[in-house]
């Protein structure tokens, strides 16, 4: 807080009381207000304007404290939150856990430098300065997951790895060949780089390592949490989410783009624990500011507790003398980038530069030994001592009421020699030389002798199974439930399937009635939400949209998700569909947040491993909004083996009456095609939807077949184009065709359509989504009027099409036998093929290279636009006319049809 007034005294006159929003009340007592304001004068005066402002920060504290309603202090001082006099006692053996750190530290580092041989890289100086803030945690916090509930959630930072899995080493979990194959996974015995799940599921629960995602997960986990518990599927109460963080990492907008939420929902099952080593990858985070005081204000101003550890014991001598306030105020207005020139340099200089520019602090410095500056300066921070770090921890998960933060500084590189400390550029150095692991070793006082160095390749080090390190480690493990990190594979019984006749509904088509497939989908799952046995699984969510979405009628009978219940009455109570929020409530409606909705989704779809509990999700959202914006998170779903249904709505790029360009999606198959997880499909009808809705709970919750990976997620684009929904045709293989993405839906003969000549021209025509309406329009004009006989086919899934013939191929390399499915159900139909649908062509043509016939495509590509659906599909050429043109060209070039023909056909039609 900058002082009340200028320096060297108080305002020019005090009686000259300046205008406030306060004047706009009335004063009870206005001779009692002018007397608190004459006080503050007269210390001001008396004092100086520094032991004002110190009284007021003290005042609004206890005001706090007390539960006065006054805005927080944005920050405090630049001290430590927690006085050495009010740290509890460490309930443990203070001397074997640094012996531990120091076994820990040391493996770590040996393990990025072996690797570096090989030219694989590594990250070496971030768990440097970290490894008190994880260790003192699995010493002392974090739960496992062989005890009561489902353990806590450990959100570790990337670039930490090499530490995490030097304690596994050491724990016996893992052994020296795992170590020497880290970032070397081809061979199956290698440690990924970073958290990953999908390689290595036994260990690792979230990956972490595209900055931002983790703290954004870390709250919607701590709040899915909350939800199991509310709405009875499971308690887990006492699982608490621990988040580790980079102070750069902070300025990804996912870091904190939900720290409202977790204040508003009082998440006090939630930690951030942000490593403030003052650095990022390339240099100082906030070079000429200071990066905590920043934090503080953020999370404070949010509401979150906020925990500072910054300075160790040895600053406490220094406080002690500040008898002036004069080194609080200078270390609050020293930038980061100059603190981290103090590490590096001699005690003159920290004397001159830092001590210098006060006279008080001049002579507090001259009570100071060189060595006890330069221990201050280049060794003690809050990060670094178990004592400051256990104290913090202790307060966060005692704290009721709101998520807390920490903030530790540390030092990146910390223990690894001056040549790492604070070095811009030690984020990208990868080992340490023969000597400075022997200065490393001398340092940490560790028992490996020079002659273990053999050819220059420094060994690794453990104290033995049977050490008293190792003992001491499972016996903390064993008694906070088990080894951590870890990840579970629980062995849960398949859910139970629902009633066929649910999906069966929607074989015979609408009749005369116009249905979107979005409403088909909701409709279907508005019947799936009343099984018995397995509707209570299911966690719709939605950002906002849901009336867009037609899923109004789901308010009532689900209700929305809030841990406050509903304290107001809804406005449209008196109506059917009501707005209605429960503490059970089923719905997680996040407002206009694609990223807190996808945060929700990686919660709820991997819950079948963290809380051993299957939930089946579906988030529902505009397409155009949700792989465009939040595909990272995505990936993320992919990395971290979830389950569950993402529904691509209003999806294509004409469908959208007047919205436009920026809602205008003709590229989100694309992008999704692009995740190995995801089967995405583009159904046209509404008992495609219900086929590939059943098969996809087959898979991922059921019985999957041999040879498929559940740990998959499925895509489905549908639209809100109300059209008429046809019976599923009653031919063999169709229902195979829907879920492999490709079956013949009529013949021009089946359709009823009359073409003259015994030998009339053929084409096969292949549509997705809605475009097999225009698609079918076409067909009927090819036979009326240019005497052209064709079949359409509906292409449900381009991408699974082609991820089948991949494999084939892959296949016959292999010397196996295999054709294509889409090689196979396309072979011997007559004529060429023409592809449609409602996106760029890059999508249809995923298949080409596997069509036997002369193949082409339309789509649209190229920008949205403002316009009816019936313009902007003759914008983009792929309107029922525009697929006859392009069939008759198609058609003309095979010597079939005249090439007149085309021109006639264009003029007709005024193309």
């Amino acid at each position: 807080m900058p002082p009340p007034y200028p320096e060297g005294g108080a305002m020019t006159d005090p009686t000259a009381i300046q205008p406030s929003e306060l004047d706009q009340l009335p004063d009870r007592d206005p001779e009692e207000t002018a007397e608190w304001r004459a006080s503050l004068d007269a210390v001001t005066k008396a004092a100086g304007p520094h032991r004002a402002a110190y009284l007021m920060r003290r005042t609004l504290e206890r005001a706090e404290a007390g539960g006065l309603a006054l805005p927080k202090l944005l920050e405090t001082d630049y001290v430590n939150t927690i006085p050495t006099a009010a740290e509890p006692t460490v309930d443990g053996d203070e001397a074997m856990e640094a012996r531990i750190t120091a076994w820990n530290r040391w493996n770590a580092a040996a393990m990025v430098t072996r690797g570096s041989k090989h030219g694989v890289g590594g990250h070496i100086a971030t768990f440097a300065s970290a490894a008190w803030l994880y260790e003192t945690g699995f010493n002392h916090f974090f739960k496992g997951k062989e005890g009561d509930g489902s353990g806590d959630q450990l959100y570790i930072q990337g670039h930490a790895s090499p530490g995490i899995y030097a304690r596994a080493f050491l724990d016996g979990r893992l052994n020296e060949t795992h170590l020497d194959n880290f970032r070397q996974e081809a061979g199956g015995k290698g440690l990924p780089s970073y958290p990953h799940p999908r390689r290595l599921p036994w260990l690792w629960e979230f990956p972490t390592v595209s900055m931002g995602l983790g703290p954004l997960s870390a709250i919607y986990q701590a709040r899915f949490n909350r939800y199991l518990t509310s709405r009875g599927i499971k308690d887990v109460s006492q699982s608490h989410v621990w988040a580790f963080l980079g102070d750069g990492e902070m300025d990804e907008p996912e870091s904190t783009a939900a720290l409202a939420l977790a204040s508003r929902e009082g998440l006090d099952n939630l930690t951030f624990v942000i490593n403030c080593n003052l650095q990022r990858l390339d240099g100082p985070v906030r070079a000429n500011f200071k990066i905590v005081q920043e934090l503080e204000a953020q999370f404070r101003g949010a509401g979150w507790n906020v925990v500072k550890s910054l300075w160790g014991n040895a600053w406490d001598e220094l406080f002690q003398l500040d008898i002036t306030g004069a080194l609080v105020r200078r270390l609050r207005e020293v930038p980061d980038a100059q603190v981290q020139t103090y590490q590096t340099r001699d005690a003159a200089y920290i004397r001159q530069d830092f001590f210098g520019t006060d006279p008080a602090l001049v002579e507090m410095a001259k009570l100071l030994s060189d060595d006890k500056i330069l221990e201050c300066f280049h060794l003690s921070r809050g990060g670094h001592e178990a004592r400051k770090v256990y104290a913090a921890y202790k307060a966060a998960v005692e704290h009721k009421g709101a998520p807390t933060v920490i903030l530790a500084q540390t030092v990146k590189g910390f223990t690894l020699g001056q040549g790492f400390a604070s070095k811009n550029a030690n984020h990208q150095m990868k080992k340490l030389s023969t000597d400075e692991f022997k200065q490393m070793r001398d340092l940490l006082e560790l028992p490996i002798s020079d002659a273990q160095f053999v050819d220059g390749v420094v060994p690794y080090g453990h104290p033995g199974a049977d050490s008293p390190e190792v003992r001491y480690l499972q016996e903390r493990r064993a008694a906070l439930g088990g080894p951590a990190p870890a990840r579970r594979t629980h062995a849960l019984a398949p859910l139970p399937a629902a009633a066929d006749k649910t999906f069966a509904a929607f074989d015979k088509g609408s009749g005369s009635q116009n249905v979107a497939t979005t409403m088909a989908f909701v409709r279907l799952v508005k019947d799936l939400v009343r099984d018995k046995q397995t509707g209570r699984r299911w966690v719709p969510i939605v950002p906002d949209e849901a009336r867009t979405f037609g899923m109004e009628s789901l308010f009532p009978s689900l209700g929305i998700y809030s841990p406050k219940g509903q304290t107001y009455e809804p406005v449209d109570r008196d109506q059917l569909m009501y707005y209605k929020e429960a503490k059970d409530g089923q719905i997680l409606n996040e407002g206009i947040t694609e990223a807190g909705s996808m945060a929700d989704f990686i919660a709820a779809s991997t819950a079948y491993s963290t809380h051993g509990e299957a939930m089946i999700p579906f988030y529902i959202f505009y397409s155009m909004f949700g792989w465009q914006r939040t595909a990272d998170q995505m990936w993320q779903l992919g990395d971290q083996l979830g389950r569950g249904f993402l529904i691509g709505a209003t999806a294509g790029r004409t469908t959208l009456t007047g919205e436009g360009l920026q809602h205008a999606d003709g590229h989100s198959p694309v992008i999704a095609a692009t995740n190995p997880a995801a089967l995405t499909y583009d159904p046209a009808f509404a008992y495609e939807v219900a086929a590939i809705v059943k098969d996809g709970l087959r898979r991922m919750y059921g019985e999957a077949a041999p040879g498929e990976d559940p740990n998959v997620f499925y895509y489905l684009t549908v639209y809100n184009e109300p059209l008429p929904q046809p019976a599923k045709p009653a031919a063999p293989g169709v229902d195979e065709g829907i879920v492999k993405g490709l079956y013949r839906f009529n013949t021009a003969e089946s359709a009823g359509l009359d073409v003259a000549a015994a030998n009339a021209p053929r084409i096969q025509l292949l549509g997705s989504g809605t475009a097999i309406h225009w698609t079918l329009q076409a067909q009927k004009l090819l036979a009326e009027e240019w005497g052209v006989a064709s079949d359409v086919w509906s292409a449900t899934s381009w991408t699974e099409l082609r991820r089948d013939a991949l494999e084939a191929d892959a296949a016959l390399l292999r010397g196996e036998e295999r054709v294509p499915y889409v090689r196979q159900v396309l072979h011997g139909a007559e004529g060429p093929v023409l592809a449609v649908s409602d996106y760029m062509r890059q999508v249809p043509d995923q298949i080409a290279q596997w069509v036997e016939q002369d193949y082409s495509s339309l789509g649209a590509d190229g920008f949205g636009l403002s316009d009816t659906r019936e313009a902007a599909r003759r914008h983009f050429g792929v309107d029922a006319e525009s697929i006859v043109v392009a069939a008759l060209a198609q058609l003309a070039r095979r010597g079939e049809v005249k090439a007149s023909a085309v021109k006639e056909a264009r003029e007709r039609y005024g193309l």
